[in-house]
């Protein structure tokens, strides 16, 4: 059978189609990697978002060396779905980037079949605590370097290094602004998840 053949039939004869499989993905990282972003360039429905106004305060306290033109922040997290074909669906939450928001990871995180890690090789620690969380948890994750102004700091490999991430962690470079990009990125957790259910 076929995932859109018909599994029963209704009262009046019609054929009723299975829906798709809801998976939910995470994608996590420090503080103004692309996490939103790649959300709203993803999503097929209107992005939910937690954003907030960075203030005076939260600007002493979050580096905005790199990222000067951030106005916002996410406090709580982002979501978005994505239908990849008619047996799967994907459930996107962001989390939240600033360590001060960590308590929230264990809500998010949880039912969650993997996680994609947004790096900026610009600032590899911000995302230190992103990696350490899902290796801790066991959760199957990729680490995705994202190219800000179309390029990146640093090689994979020196990336590997700097994380100390095992070989099966994959590591992709892409653009969070970039649909086809994102659902690549997206595919690479999605493969590497179902290759541990099946393992």
């Amino acid at each position: 059978m076929t995932p859109t053949e018909p599994l029963t039939r209704g009262a009046a004869g019609h054929d009723a189609v299975r829906p798709p499989l809801p998976v939910k993905m995470v994608i996590a990282g420090g503080f103004g990697v692309g996490k939103t972003t790649a959300v709203g360039s993803i999503s097929e429905i209107e992005p939910l978002t937690t954003e907030a106004s960075i203030t005076e305060v939260a600007a002493g306290v979050d580096d905005l060396t790199h990222t000067p033109r951030k106005t916002t922040t996410t406090v709580a997290m982002d979501f978005g779905c994505l239908t990849i074909d008619p047996t799967l669906k994907l459930y996107l939450f962001g989390t939240p980037g600033q360590e001060r928001f960590g308590f929230m990871w264990d809500d998010i995180v949880e039912g969650a079949v993997g996680g994609l890690v947004i790096v900026d090789t610009r600032r590899l620690d911000d995302c230190y605590a992103a990696v350490d969380y899902f290796e801790h948890k066991g959760i199957p994750f990729a680490v995705a370097v994202n190219a800000f102004d179309g390029k990146v700091e640093h090689g994979l490999d020196e990336v590997r290094w700097a994380l100390d991430v095992s070989e099966g962690v994959p590591l992709v470079v892409f653009d969070a602004r970039e649909r086809g990009s994102v659902r690549d990125a997206l595919l690479v957790v999605l493969e590497l998840a179902l290759a541990r259910t099946e393992a």
